[in-house]
Order: C-alpha cells, then sequence, then structure tokens
C-alpha cells in the first residue's frame, strides 16, 4: 500500500497547486448556490403545504452542495488522463507498471475528487455559516458522524467513477457515458434536489441504491434530518455498495484487458 498512498499524495499535491483555479470555482459555487437558493425558497413561499425538508434544512443542504461540489457526482466522470491514453495508446505505459492496474485507478480518482474539495469546501463552508443562512450541526456527534459518512460517500464515488473508467475499454470514445452517468446519478443522490423533497413512493428505492450515500446521506447528518443512530446503517450501506463496485470493477476489469486492442504508435 506504500506505493498507492505515495501516488495518492504526489496527485493531491499537484492538484492543490491550481489555487487560482479553485477560488475561481469557489466563487462560482457561491453565486449559484445563492441562484438555487432563491429559486427553491420561491417555491418554498408559494406552496401552503408543509414541506418534508424545513426551509433552514433546504438552504444548509444547498450550501452543503455548492461546497462539496467537486466531490458530487456532477464530476464523476472517467478519468481524464485514463481516456486520453485510451486515444492515443499510451495506456500501454499503464499495463507495464509493476502495480495493480485497478487500485492505482481507484487510488487517482479518491484523489481527483479530494484535492479540489479541500481547496472549494472551506471559503464556501465559512462565507454559509456566517452570512448566508447556512446552519452548523445540530451536534458534536452529527459532525463526527458527517465526517465519517463523508470518508465513505468519497470511497464509494471513487469506486463508481472507476468503473466508469473501466467502460473505456469498450469504447473508443467515453463521451455518451461522461455525458449520461453524472446527470442521472446526481438526481438520485440529492444533488439536484435533497431526496426529501422527492416523492415519498420513490424513498425506498432511492434509500437502497448506491447513490444516496454519495451526497444525501452525509447532507442529512448534517442537517439533523438523520439522527446518528443511523450513521451505522449508512457506513454499512456505503462499504456494501462499495464493495459491488469494487468487485464489479475488478471483474470488467480483468475481462477487458483480454479483448484490449492498443492504437497510437
Amino acid at each position: 500500500m506504500r506505493a498507492y498512498t505515495a501516488i495518492f499524495i504526489a496527485r493531491l499535491k499537484m492538484l492543490l497547486q491550481y489555487r487560482a483555479a479553485a477560488w475561481a470555482g469557489a466563487g462560482t459555487q457561491l453565486f449559484f448556490g445563492a441562484a438555487l437558493i432563491a429559486m427553491r425558497q420561491a417555491f418554498y413561499h408559494s406552496s401552503h403545504a408543509i414541506p418534508p425538508l424545513p426551509e433552514a434544512q433546504m438552504i444548509t443542504y444547498s450550501w452543503l452542495g455548492q461546497a462539496f461540489f467537486a466531490l458530487s457526482p456532477f464530476t464523476a466522470n472517467p478519468d481524464p488522463e485514463v481516456r486520453a491514453m485510451m486515444r492515443d495508446g499510451t495506456v500501454a505505459y499503464e499495463l507495464a507498471r509493476p502495480l495493480d492496474l485497478y487500485t492505482l485507478w481507484f487510488t487517482r480518482n479518491a484523489a481527483n475528487r479530494v484535492a479540489p474539495t479541500v481547496l472549494r469546501c472551506l471559503p464556501i463552508l465559512v462565507l454559509g455559516m456566517a452570512f448566508l443562512g447556512m446552519q452548523p450541526p445540530p451536534s458534536l456527534a452529527a459532525f463526527i458522524g458527517f465526517l465519517l459518512a463523508l470518508l465513505g460517500a468519497v470511497a464509494l464515488i471513487a469506486s463508481w467513477c472507476t468503473l466508469i473508467t473501466i467502460s473505456l475499454l469498450w469504447t473508443l470514445s467515453g463521451d455518451g457515458i461522461a455525458r449520461i452517468a453524472p446527470g442521472l446519478v446526481a438526481v438520485l443522490s440529492g444533488q439536484i434536489l435533497p431526496l426529501a423533497l422527492l416523492p415519498d413512493a420513490l424513498q425506498p428505492t432511492l434509500r437502497f441504491l448506491p447513490f444516496i450515500g454519495m451526497v444525501d446521506a452525509p447532507f442529512t447528518l448534517w442537517i439533523g434530518q438523520r439522527p446518528v443512530s443511523e450513521l451505522g446503517s449508512i457506513l454499512l450501506h456505503q462499504l456494501a455498495w462499495t464493495t459491488v463496485f469494487v468487485l464489479a470493477g475488478r471483474f470488467l476489469l480483468a475481462r477487458g484487458l483480454k479483448r484490449l486492442v492498443v492504437q497510437g504508435g
């Protein structure tokens, strides 16, 4: 594991150098967060029904979505480096490395999610709680539960991204899956709209699918919608689906490498 830890740290250090891009991204998320909350508040104030998610929790949930946008399924695309390697044939270098290919791609996908999130989330969280109506977690236990569930979300999203990356072994271009998968997962994970606001008939299915563990589960621990006593079931759900994605990814990678034709010169 020492080699993969070194790769993860090296990738983090490389990505953490893009501070100007991160600040620009944080500014963009602040703007879109304000617009998104204003739109949702318009729906709240125009309806006489009691919403399943109180307005204060909705505002906090929305700012969390902006703070951790770089971690979200909207950015869960195939690894851009692997996509380029598949097109020009340099993926042969990946096959020649004395490393487990799946673990290598998983490690890089995890770093690709974590580094921009670290740079963007802090200014949004600080400004959100200071001036923009965002509420802190209801208790220290809720905050610790959020952090643990967020780590589970990183593993789950990385395993999903690695599975999407492996699909490139069957395509010349990853444009199709890169356009379809993020939007679909963003809806089912709660990135587009808090899952509590979706119809009750869909809730059992949404709670079973893996995507709730990517966004909605950690966020609902922060806002207090789900009690800390459910942390064990949340982590178990994340672990189970991460294991499924890892096993499926390893199986498909082994199958794909048997038929891989390297292009380029």
